[in-house]
């Protein structure tokens, strides 16, 4: 089993900046990708960011120059640097990983349990 854990969230003011973190244990061979998604009420779960395992990263156009996805392979960790944070980034941000948990390579699909992220005007 494998879990993952985020942490970081909270409130912060217009302008300001955050740095969200999600570490993975239990039973992991690799990581593939690892990734930031949000959802704000009443709408649907949105991509924010990805990383590959070797480093690419892909952003939702929204928050391309404010927001700098990385990670540490060493510790299954992945960050999202979040900066000039405006209140519609408000909503619950779920770290998401690709794992292979045996030598078959064979990849399940992990969610973290959520972090609030509140940006007031």
């Amino acid at each position: 089993q494998v879990q993952l854990v985020e942490s970081g969230g909270g409130l912060v003011q217009a302008g300001g900046s955050l740095r969200l973190s999600c570490r993975a244990s239990g039973t992991i061979f690799s990581i593939n990708a690892m990734g930031w998604y949000r959802q704000a009420p009443g709408k649907q779960r949105e991509l924010v960011a990805v990383i590959t395992s070797g480093g690419g990263t892909n952003y939702q156009d929204s928050v391309k120059g404010r927001f700098t996805i990385s990670r540490d392979n060493a510790k299954n960790t992945v960050y999202l640097q979040m900066d000039s944070l405006k209140p519609e980034d408000t909503a619950v941000y779920y770290c998401h990983g690709r794992v292979a948990t045996s030598i078959s390579l064979r990849l399940y699909d992990y969610w973290g349990q959520g972090t609030q992220v509140t940006v007031s005007s």
